[in-house]
């Protein structure tokens, strides 16, 4: 079941973005592999959510559905990166836990906006 609205999410995505840029270095993880890939993926997240059709995005070029693919994508990613890029045996459960927060959110969001962006914007008469 749906329950998040997209409006939410939206909020959601831009605090989670700025989490995982911030949480590395205020952590002081133990490899530059182990920061790089949660500053990234933050960084990615913050990108494509400003560029996703929903109420919180500035220029809606990415689908609803499109961006949660990208969520359960990149936390799939995000929670296998301490294995992939060998570095499990000094820090995994960070990135674990915020790939499965990504993944969850993502399962329980409705995929279809309330309201988008354009709805919001002023429209000069003729």
């Amino acid at each position: 079941m749906r329950l998040l609205p997209t409006w939410l999410h939206g909020a959601m995505d831009y605090v989670l973005g700025a989490t995982l840029i911030l949480v590395p270095f205020a952590f002081r993880f133990p490899t530059e592999e182990s920061a790089m890939v949660p500053v990234a993926m933050g960084l990615g997240l913050i990108l494509y959510s400003a560029l996703t059709d929903y109420e919180l995005g500035a220029y809606p070029v990415i689908g609803m559905r499109a961006h949660l693919v990208l969520d359960v994508a990149g936390g799939l990613l995000l929670a296998a990166s301490p294995w992939i890029f060998e570095f499990a045996s000094r820090i995994s459960t960070p990135h674990v836990v915020f790939g499965a927060l990504e993944v969850g959110v993502a399962l329980l969001t409705q995929t279809v906006p309330a309201r988008g962006p354009a709805d919001t914007r002023i429209v000069s008469a003729k």
